[in-house]
């Protein structure tokens, strides 16, 4: 009988959902440009934003900037107006111009390749840090956000109280052939059925082997 922790199965399970849903912004962003600047810039723009305002920001953005040089060239303001409705669109365009002048000082215009590198810019944590990686050099990594957390939890992967904690938690769980795809597939699955409040779980095809932690109510 299958379980929980038959990755190969529940990977299986979690791609099909993957792929009869939506991507995520960020991730349509990247196999269409797939150019690190555009994956860092429109992960800060997501940040606290739905995928579709996300993504048509992104794009408005992307018609007038191609670089962090331009970026540096013209007014926050500017910035601010092309990324609008995304959530504390004036705070991000104020982040993007900061990082454009940290990024003609100290990196030669060029996007790091490094964690650590990368979490030195204003605004970027770890999750936008492994997208970056991840998506926008190919390298390996884990990137979690609440949906990641929440769903890792649930199905008893992991027992965590913070998206960090799961990051690394995962990477001891997870083969490292399923690093960079897990946050896609979770992130669909958290959005389109393992939801926050009352998950779809009759509509789960991991239904009978979930343990379903921290669930007090489900459909």
């Amino acid at each position: 009988m299958k379980t929980i922790n038959d990755i190969e199965f529940v990977m299986q399970i979690l791609k099909k959902s993957y792929d009869e849903n939506p991507s995520p912004s960020v991730t349509l962003i990247a196999n269409t440009l797939k150019n690190p600047f555009n994956i860092l810039v429109s992960t800060l723009i997501s940040l606290r934003t739905k995928d579709q305002v996300t993504l048509q920001a992104s794009r408005k953005l992307f018609e007038k900037v191609k670089s962090f040089s331009d970026i540096k060239n013209i007014s926050e303001e500017e910035i601010a107006g092309l990324i609008y409705p995304a959530g504390f669109y004036k705070t991000k365009a104020k982040r993007l111009k900061e990082i454009a002048v940290m990024m003609e000082e100290k990196f030669d215009n060029k996007i790091p390749e490094t964690m650590d590198e990368l979490l030195i810019l204003p605004g970027v944590g770890r999750k936008t840090a492994n997208l970056v990686l991840i998506l926008g050099f190919n390298k390996y990594g884990i990137c979690v956000d609440t949906h990641v957390h929440r769903t890792s939890n649930r199905f008893g992967w992991v027992k965590t109280k913070t998206p960090e904690e799961t990051e690394f938690a995962l990477m001891d769980f997870l083969p490292k052939e399923y690093w960079r795809s897990i946050n896609d597939y979770l992130v669909s699955y958290g959005q389109m059925v393992c939801k926050p409040v009352s998950p779809l779980c009759s509509k789960c095809g991991l239904n009978e082997i979930c343990p379903k932690n921290g669930v007090k109510t489900s459909r």
